[in-house]
């Protein structure tokens, strides 16, 4: 995992492990960089509040332990929001790469839409707990529009789901930013939205 750089902005909150704990997660994390000077509907804080979406919905499905809450953890140091939620189940790890969700599943797309959207993401063991926290990445230059990728995800170690960016053109980068949008309304349309109602 990259070194932690000492954040200019940080919000923390702990939910309830449901599918209401993790409607609110995302709303408040909207509101929190509305607050931060990124509105509601510029690319940043839909990009942001779309990865929390689907990183709280996972801990609620897959990292629930009855009693138990989860964390979120949303940092901007250095141009690069981090978004992190902690839940208490180790034992259930997620894969460090997306599979490939059959295309009659109604679930399966949460990871595919991480790694499509965020410049990095992993799995990091709670450290002196129990549990898990996954975590997304997502560079914003001064202009205030997400950096894009120009590789494709690939399997890594455990801290990182794929390596680093490499430079583009403002031009290109805004069709892949337009495209991994279109892929991540198609993923919602067949079957992701659900985590938004529930």
């Amino acid at each position: 995992m990259p070194q932690r750089l000492a954040p200019e902005r940080e919000f923390t909150m702990r939910f309830t492990s449901t599918p209401r704990g993790a409607r609110l997660a995302r709303r408040l994390v909207s509101h929190r960089l509305n607050d931060w000077g990124h509105p509601y509907t510029t690319p940043v804080n839909e990009t942001l509040t779309l990865i929390t979406a689907e990183l709280t919905a996972n801990a609620v499905r897959h990292g629930h332990v009855p009693g138990r809450d989860f964390d979120v953890q949303l940092t901007l140091a250095e141009g690069t929001f981090r978004v992190e939620v902690t839940d208490t189940r180790a034992e259930k790890q997620p894969p460090s790469a997306p599979p490939t969700p059959d295309s009659t599943s109604e679930s399966g797309r949460g990871l595919l839409l991480v790694a499509a959207l965020a410049d990095d993401w992993g799995v990091t063991p709670r450290p002196a707990a129990p549990g898990k926290t996954v975590w997304a990445e997502l560079r914003v230059p001064a202009g205030g529009h997400p950096q894009t990728r120009s590789v494709a995800p690939r399997p890594a170690g455990s801290a990182s789901a794929y390596g680093h960016d490499t430079e583009s053109s403002p031009a290109s980068e805004r069709r892949r930013r337009e495209a991994e949008w279109a892929v991540a309304v198609s993923l919602l349309v067949h079957g992701a939205d659900r985590i938004a109602h529930h």
